[in-house]
């Protein structure tokens, strides 16, 4: 996932103690106007580069693919964040303009030279602390994008929707080896179960959607984004329906639900009659029970060809 490996934004405090220190240090193994130039460029070079290190760590939000995209834009706000990390990617430079406007001015006598570079000093720690909020604000939106679910929009995608209790994570986990990951989105109390599995050497993940598909009408409006991102992975969708309602919804919610769903997705959807065993009272593309054990593979089979993913050959 592009965010995982998101390294801790530091604090413009953290970054001047950081730099000064170490200037410090470098100052004490020179003397004279040599000390003062090392200080200089020790406390300049340090600023700039971790600075740099801050704005290319993060991905070019142009070349992401629309799934985290629009994920991301839901959580963080991606013009925010290119926003601080333009500031934070000005600031590195004006670090550096610093630095050269003052190395060819440290020459003289030793207390001239010492005056200048705390005026340089200062002016450095202006600017950190100038960035200082948007180095908190790519922290934070940091900390919270590395927690998004690992769904990868290059791997084929069948997503499960349906109603609570219609059997959705039974049926997962039963296809999956009940090993799939959970991860809540950060913006919402939405859990999402990520599975896998193998059909002809080829990975397929499914993506279990409890709170996200299952209110239509209802969501918010991060929650409709995070929806709308989804459509970027989906390549299938299933949607459960339980016709006996031992769900707790009653069977024309159910459909209309299912009729949304045909609405918001520009892939196959296939209505899958859930507890097969207790009621067959709809017309479906395919009818199961999990706990007869019934046609579980077969809508795997269904859900695979209705992908129709042709990896591509070398």
């Amino acid at each position: 996932m592009i965010f995982e490996d998101l390294p801790t934004t530091p604090t413009a405090e953290e970054l001047i103690d950081r730099a000064f220190s170490r200037a410090a240090r470098a100052g004490r193994a020179k003397s004279g106007i040599e000390g003062q130039r090392s200080m200089l460029q020790t406390a300049a070079n340090v600023l700039s580069d971790n600075l740099e290190n801050v704005v290319t760590s993060w991905p070019d939000f142009s070349t992401v693919d629309p799934f985290y995209y629009e994920l991301a834009d839901a959580i963080v706000e991606v013009d925010e964040v290119r926003k601080s990390l333009s500031e934070v990617g000005w600031a590195s430079k004006k670090t550096d303009e610093i630095k050269s406007e003052y190395q060819s001015r440290l020459r003289g006598d030793i207390e001239t030279a010492r005056k200048l570079r705390k005026q340089a000093f200062a002016r450095l720690a202006d600017v950190v602390e100038e960035v200082a909020e948007d180095l908190d604000r790519l922290n934070a939106a940091r900390d919270e994008l590395r927690v998004l679910p690992d769904i990868r929009p290059d791997e084929p995608t069948i997503v499960v929707a349906g109603f609570p209790n219609v059997g959705k994570s039974t049926f997962v986990n039963h296809v999956t080896n009940a090993r799939h990951e959970i991860a809540s989105y950060p913006f919402t109390t939405t859990r999402v179960g990520v599975g896998h599995l193998t059909r002809e050497h080829i990975r397929y993940q499914l993506v279990d959607t409890p709170g996200l598909l299952d209110r239509d009408g209802t969501q918010n409006a991060i929650e409709l984004q995070a929806e709308s991102a989804l459509t970027h992975a989906a390549d299938c969708v299933l949607v459960f329906v339980d016709a006996s309602e031992a769900c707790g919804y009653p069977l024309d919610q159910q459909l209309a639900l299912r009729d949304s769903v045909h609405e918001r997705f520009d892939v196959p959807v296939l209505t899958v009659c859930t507890k097969a065993d207790r009621s067959r009272d709809i017309e479906a593309d395919h009818y199961l029970s999990v706990e007869d054990e019934e046609g579980i593979e077969e809508l795997v089979g269904r859900a695979v060809d209705a992908v129709g993913y042709e990896p591509e050959l070398p």
